[in-house]
């Protein structure tokens, strides 16, 4: 019987090629679709998921209140929290503390010298928490000491070649003084679908000798409960739950953290555990270590994927019952012949799993070809990497089997039901019912689509608005270098100035200043500040950059009143002078700018005076608001140096540039970035969002054309008498092509009527993440709907006027 099913099935498929090629084409667009969003959600859905035991391990962050309001949130604590918790809590089995280390390595036997960012100081107990393999070393001593230090496999070849770095030593400069670590493991290249970027490793008791150096007799690293830079990591004991731990950090917070503060502070601390593979996609505080993803635009993509496929499944239906008074004769001819209902309906449901299956393997063909442009597309490391996962193949095969079979059976009834004796008779059946459900998946898809049109404008609008909204800084034609490590504190201003002199004299230079920030790069250099006049005894937090005499005319910041520091000001040498943000102004509770001139705040116990009022300016993406800011002189060396240029030829500027580098401080690596760029990496995740969205927007109309196609062919077959008879009586080609339209017209109108409170409704609710955010204007709506129309109206012309053209004599001859 299934061989008699299958010989008969592809005999009709083959019989009316156009009609299978259509179908197998609109259902391979909408699986290629699922498969390519399938897998760039299961790539960002992915992170941290390579660990062995990730989904007991979680990360701590912490939340600061004062007076009920909240402060900041960040995903850094203090390092006391980790063996305090260890101490306290059976519920976890091991933890790890980190702390970033940018620091400059040294390899002088190859003379080697880079710097680098992507490393840690870390607890040995990082070994135990992350899954992370060695491939020389012992896992036990490799960081259990002072002046130890890990790298990856590509970092060793790096600075080792094909030599065994295990026993030799690199210099390491940027925190403390200069030191000689031994080089104890080689770890595989750490996975780059991670939260965490990792090339190398530093003991964390070198951190904690550091810091003794510095004339540190409280051993901070381990009891510091006000230095909240660590990223600290807890691995829960088997049948151990987050829930079981979190419910105890209330109290452990008061006993060890709120209870010593000062009464008067009205502080309190807050802690959160965080599963680890859910960073990525759900963390967005304070000093994350990388730029993570979106989980909402990821959770919305994936519903997208599937509702493409669910269009996709549709167009088949309404293409398959178009074609039902084609094949009412042969329906009827076969019940006649003995051929039972379940047996019509099982023929039908092997010309559904035919052509579902035939669109399959050219949807895997296609996703396979197309993956590579795909992933350069999104600028993301996709790879088509299915076949290796056994749970995604669970979940398709149950989806192909579902959707095959809904999509068939409703034809396969609907045909399958037509009375032979009234076919036989020469009258071809109305099928009301079935119009109506179709009519109605086409109001589906289109309120659908249209919903994606304004999804789309309104993602574009938004991304754009950040991107070329007036930032209150200018950051075009601005190269910015990190700056020498080799230079510190008093020897800074005795070199800096004579590099700065001879890069002024360069004709391309317009002009060069330092600081300890620059825009696009979160600042973690915080206080407590207050207004000396202010009732109370009550502390902000402000954040605070310094800067030298030459970056307010730099960036061109606008200053609201005062001035900015100046040589020609004695006073401002001795650091006690400040400038402050609008921002800062307002959380300090200073009534306006001209009121905080000549004004003392106490910021971190000193007592500094208010000499300008600066306007405030987005030192980050518009997605945050403008923090309050305070800005010091700079006196001692700087992280960046800004150069402003006035030229097209970077190139030429940058070659120069690197020589007056190599002239001054020859022991530090010329380390370059455009800042313009360097801002725009804050957008990442939603410039990918708005390329997914937007280029599978766009698909989902075209398959829901599809469907539309269907149906007026549906429509054109039915009144195909009724044409003729009209163009008998005198009626011409446009009259019939607006009859024929008129109906489809009105479902786009009707399904703009549906989609466009559902639209504003939910990008209302995606623009709530963000700060800075347009408003949804009218217009978009509108050609939102203008648009859906002219695609539908050109969908359906393409029938009407074939129908509208064709002979009276044949159209009145079908019956």
């Amino acid at each position: 019987m299934l061989k008699n099913y299958l010989k008969i099935a592809l005999r009709n498929l083959l019989k009316r090629k156009g009609f299978t090629l259509l179908n197998i084409f609109g259902l391979a667009i909408g699986m290629t679709c699922c498969l390519l969003i399938l897998q760039y959600v299961n790539f960002e859905r992915g992170y941290d998921k390579f660990h062995k035991d990730g989904d007991r391990v979680a990360r701590l962050r912490i939340d600061s209140y004062k007076e009920g309001k909240l402060l900041w949130k960040s995903a850094t604590v203090y390092p006391a929290f980790g063996p305090t918790m260890k101490k306290d809590f059976p519920e976890i089995e091991s933890f790890c503390r980190l702390h970033d280390a940018d620091v400059l390595l040294t390899n002088e036997s190859r003379n080697l010298k880079f710097n680098e960012k992507k490393g840690y100081f870390a607890d040995p107990g990082i070994l135990d928490v992350f899954t992370i393999p060695l491939v020389k070393g012992n896992p036990k001593t490799a960081l259990n000491a002072p002046e130890k230090m890990m790298l990856s496999e590509s970092y060793a070849r790096k600075y080792f070649g094909d030599e065994n770095p295990l026993g030799k030593s690199l210099k390491v400069r940027g925190i403390g003084h200069e030191r000689s670590v031994e080089i104890t493991g080689v770890f595989k290249d750490y996975p780059k679908n991670s939260h965490l970027i990792i090339d190398y490793l530093l003991s964390y008791s070198t951190l904690a000798k550091i810091a003794k150096e510095q004339g540190d007799t409280e051993n901070s690293t381990e009891t510091a409960w006000g230095w909240y830079d660590f990223y600290t990591y807890f691995k829960l004991r088997q049948g151990a739950t987050l829930e079981q731990v979190q419910a105890k950090m209330p109290a452990f917070c008061q006993r060890y953290i709120d209870s010593k503060r000062d009464a008067k502070s009205n502080r309190r601390t807050e802690a959160h555990l965080m599963p680890m593979q859910d960073i990525h996609l759900y963390s967005n505080f304070n000093q994350e270590a990388e730029v993570n993803g979106n989980g909402q635009a990821v959770s919305w993509l994936f519903l997208i994927a599937f509702f493409i496929l669910a269009i996709a499944w549709t167009n088949y239906i309404n293409l398959a019952t178009a074609r039902s008074l084609e094949r009412a004769k042969e329906v009827g001819v076969r019940k006649v012949m003995g051929a039972l209902r379940p047996q019509l309906v099982g023929q039908f449901m092997m010309e559904s799993l035919l052509l579902n299956f035939s669109a399959l393997l050219l949807a895997l063909l296609t996703a396979k070809i197309a993956m590579p442009f795909f992933s350069n597309f999104l600028e993301q490391p996709l790879a088509f990497t299915f076949a290796e996962n056994l749970s995604f193949w669970t979940l398709m095969i149950g989806v192909f089997l579902l959707g095959t079979t809904l999509s068939g059976m409703y034809p396969a009834v609907v045909m399958s039901g037509v009375k032979p004796i009234i076919v036989l008779k020469g009258i071809l059946p109305k099928i009301t019912g079935g119009l109506s459900m179709r009519r109605t998946l086409i109001v589906s898809q289109f309120a659908a689509s249209i919903a994606l049109i304004v999804g789309t404008i309104v993602v574009y609008q938004q991304i754009g608005f950040m991107r070329n909204q007036k930032l209150g800084v200018d950051i075009e034609q601005t190269l910015v270098l990190e700056g020498a490590s080799s230079v510190r504190d008093s020897l800074f201003q005795s070199s800096f100035k004579p590099f700065k002199n001879s890069l002024m004299r360069l004709s391309d230079v317009q002009n060069v200043t330092v600081s300890s920030s620059v825009p696009g790069e979160e600042i973690y250099w915080t206080n407590g500040a207050r207004w000396m006049r202010a009732p109370g005894e009550t502390n902000t937090t402000m954040y605070i950059m310094s800067m030298d005499y030459d970056f307010v005319p730099t960036f061109k910041t606008q200053l609201v009143a005062g001035r900015t520091f100046s040589e020609k000001f004695g006073e401002d040498q001795n650091g006690k002078n400040v400038l402050l943000n609008e921002s800062g102004l307002k959380a300090l509770g200073i009534a306006n700018a001209e009121k905080a001139l000549n004004e003392n705040i106490i910021l971190g116990g000193d007592t500094m005076k208010i000499v300008g009022v600066m306007a405030d300016f987005h030192h980050e993406s518009l997605k945050k608001a403008v923090n309050p800011m305070t800005i010091r002189l700079e006196r001692g060396n700087s992280r960046f140096n800004s150069i402003k240029l006035k030229t097209k030829d970077m190139s030429k500027s940058l070659a120069e540039i690197q020589q007056v580098w190599a002239q001054y401080f020859p022991n530090d690596p010329f380390n370059y970035f455009f800042l313009d760029q360097y801002f725009d990496r804050q957008y990442k995740s939603d410039v990918v969002f708005g390329k997914v969205f937007g280029f599978f927007a766009m698909l989902a109309i075209l398959v829901a054309c599809l469907g539309l196609l269907g149906l007026s062919s549906y429509n054109v077959l039915q009144r195909t008498k009724e044409i003729g008879v009209r163009k008998v009586l005198g009626a011409n080609v446009s009259s019939i092509v607006v009859l024929l339209s008129k109906d489809f017209l009105k479902l786009v109108v009707i399904s703009s009527l549906i989609a466009f409170p559902i639209a504003w409704f939910v990008m209302d609710y995606w623009l709530q993440d963000f700060a800075s955010r347009i408003e949804i204007k009218w217009w978009v709506f509108v050609l939102a709907g203008v648009s859906a129309l002219i695609i539908a109206l050109l969908t359906v012309s393409f029938q009407s006027i074939k129908a509208a053209l064709m002979n009276p004599v044949k159209s009145l001859k079908t019956e």
